[in-house]
């Protein structure tokens, strides 16, 4: 394969990963929000304390190994050792199903004590077991995606992700509405994560069948005579890659699970010692309900919060390739050029959605989840639309250091900003007058801290870094603006409309005038947009110099 070939075949897969990230991140947010209107407060609560558990199992398993697989495959693949990638795909494969049984061991068999310690809600004992089969599935699957990755085919992991959330969103949602009718309200969450589990096993058979038929075409080709290394040293080496990355995702999942369970006790005890609420010797009772409640409002506002961030996708894995190349050819200039245009491009998508969740948190929770308590849920939103901004940047910053080889600062970063969230959350959620509301409050602290810490790195490790600040500015006055006038307009709006026009009229005022401003204060340059698909042609429509 030619190089121009091996560049083509690789941004193409790129972008098949980036486009079905977002579908997938689309499909998330779809099913959520029904969800949330489908289940009681405590209920979501239940389902979103127990998927930090599942999350972080998922981590332990799956973050470095699919990586380290891949490469292991891509490398054997250029030096035509055929036998070296079958006989890596199948210590990967033992590796993955030990891994996803030890995992699925402990779902079931250790549910009981880690719904009562890890998460301080022994209610969500039923919805850790009912994810267990979904931990073994995707650990399974993702020895499969590893080895399609490797021979640079993406489509396999694409196409299974989709079908694992399609699958979700459908038959989570159903089984959801089913379980309630038939079992009652408390077992809603059990039904939608059924629904989860039976994805991955329809994900799972669909990418097995493509490994199967690949295989077959493969048997009948000419045997490979190399000679493939011991599964000891092939294992080592697998290791030695993935480690590291799973070290660095691990770290942002361990820091939420022990968060998740730090608001649930910090809650529990407040509605016992303060309000009087019962909590019986196995941790149920009154004091555990309420608790269960609030953190199942601050878990609806959560799934509005992602939205932002999950639209950095595309973007940071454009970005490590693009300036990877350039500072291969030794052109400082323009690695700062694309990092700033991708810093500038994401933050003039984050910024106005952070911007217009902290102007609108208390309509559009009210909008989406009429049943919801919005004096209590629209300041959580709002709050969180300003940490959605910091995440965005974070993953931003973090591509651009990982582009320059600088790996393990962005780790070191994110534990001391989860240490910030952690004491934050202690002292707030702890305090009878603030309680859930100190959640969000310690998210955001944690990412400004880390934010700070990796502007820091980039400004003094990189030589020519680029300046957040320039990137920031203009989006930032855009999104100012706008966050105004649609705060203005709903109140307006109001006066004479509910609650839902409202908030779609000021939402789409805020949607015109930020583009009004963001053309008038040429925010975005035709370099920005070449980083972007069909850039050019946007450029000529906007009339972008």
């Amino acid at each position: 394969m030619s190089e121009p070939q091996k560049r083509s075949t690789f941004f193409g897969g790129a972008a098949i990963l980036a486009m079905s990230s977002i579908l997938v991140k689309v499909i998330g947010a779809i099913y959520r929000i029904p969800l949330g209107r489908i289940l009681p407060d405590d209920v979501m609560g239940d389902y979103n304390a127990a998927y930090n558990i599942y999350n972080l199992f998922l981590t332990i398993s799956t973050a470095g190994l699919p990586v380290a697989l891949s490469k292991s495959i891509s490398e054997a693949n250029a030096l035509g050792r055929k036998n070296q990638v079958e006989r890596t795909f199948r210590v990967a494969l033992a590796t993955f199903l030990t891994l996803g049984l030890v995992s699925f061991f402990c779902m079931t068999v250790l549910a009981a004590p880690l719904a009562q310690h890890a998460i301080s809600n022994p209610k969500a004992l039923n919805c850790i077991i009912a994810l267990a089969p979904s931990v073994l599935c995707v650990c399974i699957m993702s020895a499969f995606r590893g080895y399609f990755q490797g021979h640079f085919n993406m489509v396999p992991t694409g196409v299974s992700q989709i079908i694992e959330a399609g699958s979700k969103l459908l038959v989570g949602l159903a089984l959801a509405l089913f379980f309630m009718k038939q079992f009652g309200e408390f077992y809603g969450s059990v039904g939608a994560i059924i629904g989860v589990s039976f994805g991955s096993v329809v994900a799972l058979l669909f990418i097995i069948v493509l490994y199967f038929r690949q295989h077959i075409r493969s048997l009948r080709q000419e045997k490979a005579g190399d000679q493939p290394d011991p599964p000891g040293a092939i294992f080592t080496n697998l290791m030695r890659l993935a480690i590291p990355i799973t070290l660095g995702s691990a770290a942002t999942s361990i820091v939420t699970l022990i968060d998740t369970k730090l608001v649930n006790s910090q809650l529990t005890t407040v509605f016992q010692t303060v309000d009087g609420l019962a909590l019986n010797p196995d941790g149920t009772g009154p004091a555990l309900d309420a608790a269960r409640s609030l953190y199942g409002i601050y878990s609806k506002t959560m799934s509005i919060y992602n939205l932002p961030f999950s639209m950095m996708v595309p973007l940071t894995a454009c970005i490590i390739p693009a300036v990877s190349a350039a500072l291969t050819r030794r052109d400082r200039r323009q690695a700062q050029m694309v990092s700033e245009s991708a810093l500038r491009i994401g933050l003039l998508v984050a910024l106005p959605m952070g911007m217009g969740l902290f102007a609108l948190g208390g309509p559009i929770m009210g909008f989406l989840f009429p049943a919801i308590d919005v004096d209590i849920a629209g300041p959580l939103l709002s709050v969180l639309g300003l940490a959605s901004i910091f995440v965005a940047l974070q993953l931003l910053c973090n591509s651009i250091l990982q582009a320059n080889n600088m790996v393990n600062l962005p780790i070191l970063a994110v534990v001391i900003g989860g240490v910030v969230k952690i004491i934050v959350n202690y002292i707030l959620v702890g305090n009878p007058d603030i309680r859930i509301n100190g959640a969000p409050v310690g998210t955001l602290c944690c990412f400004i801290v880390v934010d700070l810490l990796e502007i820091l790195i980039i400004r003094r490790a990189i030589p020519k870094p680029p300046s957040v600040l320039r990137a920031a500015a203009k989006p930032m006055l855009a999104s100012l603006v706008m966050a105004g006038a649609a705060w203005a307009s709903y109140g307006l709006l109001h006066r004479f409309l509910g609650n839902s026009l409202s908030t779609m009229g000021a939402i789409l005022v805020g949607v015109l005038i930020y583009a009004i401003l963001v053309l008038a204060l040429r925010t975005i340059t035709r370099e920005d947009l070449a980083l972007m698909p069909k850039g050019d042609k946007i450029a000529k429509i906007l009339k972008i110099q």
